[in-house]
């Protein structure tokens, strides 16, 4: 038995795959299936085409160029249902003990015992804080779901990626006063292509107000303090989107003994080919294995994860 923890696709690639070889597996998460492509926002487009989310050889077919959320949370669904993976849902992994060959995986709901153990939890469900006073107000959130709740509200988005872009165009064309807040003199180059000329000619019109090389200094119940190349300014405010980013769980990870790199990324440290952690018969898979450099891993480059690591405990087996 293999124990993977996180349902993500990755998650599902790895179980698919050791079915394929036989080996049975037992999935662990502690949301919904693939719970961080539920908590991106409603209407989200993924950047890539269809072909390069695919698991398991089934299909993805997308009725646009590029698919929506809402299909691939169908696709996932039914490619978990199509192989009969056995998944544990809604339950949180609190510690992991034991040794290769005899690990024991403990929950917020029972124990589980498995001979080798994959992590692959992602980083979208840990945000990146800002540690200011008032960042704990109801009012404020790092998840955007969708934009009606900002109708004519005073709202302001700090980041200048993909996720404060588009939170910012949707809540702006459903009448909210939105201003976006970025720490650097511009958004990012990275913005969807076809997204940026539209933000772009947004702000130049004036229908969002943008603040670059700017930082939030305080949040209040009716309004935020940010300090500016001119000094600081105080805006009244209803929300505020934190679309600052997120990490991996790295307490998780720690906590399970795998090691970290000591410079800022972070990243666990793993054999290249097969993905086995220092911890022996523990390996991990999917973004986590970037650690702070969120950007350089995807579900299109790391569906390989799966093929080699179920290679390697088949052998090992």
């Amino acid at each position: 038995m293999v124990i993977i923890i996180g349902s993500g696709p990755i998650g599902l690639a790895v179980s698919i795959e050791l079915k394929k070889r036989g080996i049975q597996s037992l999935i662990i998460e502690r949301g919904t299936l693939v719970n961080s492509i539920f908590h991106y926002p409603t209407n989200m487009t993924f950047f890539s085409t269809s072909d390069k989310l695919e698991i398991g050889n089934i299909p993805f077919i997308s009725h646009g160029p590029k698919p929506t959320r809402q299909e691939a949370l169908e696709y996932y669904r039914r490619a978990a249902e199509h192989y009969d993976l056995n998944v544990k849902l809604y339950e949180e992994v609190k510690e992991v003990s034991g040794s290769d060959g005899n690990f024991k995986v403990i929950t917020g709901k029972k124990s589980y015992s498995g001979q080798k153990v994959v992590l692959a939890t992602g980083f979208y469900g840990q945000e990146n804080r800002m540690n200011i006073p008032g960042e704990d107000l109801p009012k404020v959130t790092h998840y955007y779901d969708e934009p009606h709740r900002y109708a004519w509200q005073n709202l302001l988005i700090v980041g200048g990626g993909n996720s404060a872009i588009d939170a910012a165009l949707e809540t702006w064309r459903c009448n909210a006063n939105v201003s976006i807040m970025v720490r650097h003199s511009t958004l990012k180059p990275t913005i969807k292509y076809w997204v940026k000329p539209d933000i772009e000619n947004r702000i130049k019109e004036g229908s969002v107000t943008a603040y670059y090389n700017s930082e939030l200094l305080e949040i209040r119940e009716d309004e935020v303090d940010i300090q500016t190349p001119e000094g600081k300014i105080t805006l009244p405010n209803d929300f505020v989107l934190a679309m600052t980013g997120y990490h991996p769980h790295f307490g998780l990870m720690e906590k399970l003994g795998i090691e970290l790199t000591a410079d800022e990324k972070r990243m666990p440290v793993y054999d290249a080919e097969s993905l086995e952690t220092n911890r022996k018969g523990l390996y991990v898979a999917g973004v986590v294995c970037g650690g702070m450099d969120t950007n350089s891993l995807f579900i299109e480059n790391t569906r390989i994860h799966a093929d080699h690591i179920a290679a390697d405990i088949e052998q090992k087996l």
